[in-house]
């Protein structure tokens, strides 16, 4: 359930800081929106895949942590990431 790499590619492309920039919070959260909007497809089409649904659920947590740490540090940025992707953005204001 990976990301194959032209996707993967433009993700970074749009999200990144710096030409070199493949780790910030906001590329990160960007490739796993993309994980976990491929996994909900996958598990629309195969119910009882329940090995997958942990693994979307591990990543919509992950994402969450990440997107708190980004509403923390840098809000105008958490603004336009959650804008960029579509997101809620009440995800970040829990603590």
């Amino acid at each position: 359930m990976t990301l194959e790499a032209t996707d993967k590619a433009s993700v970074i492309e749009q999200f990144k800081r710096h030409d070199n920039d493949t780790g910030s919070t906001e590329v990160q959260v960007a490739l796993l929106t993309q994980r976990i909007q491929h996994l909900t497809d996958h598990l629309r089409e195969h119910k009882h895949d329940n090995h997958s649904r942990r693994g979307l659920l591990k990543l919509v947590g992950q994402r969450r942590r990440l997107l708190r740490y980004l509403y923390r540090h840098d809000l105008e940025k958490y603004r336009e990431v959650v804008r960029a992707l579509g997101l809620r953005e009440t995800i970040g204001i829990r603590r």
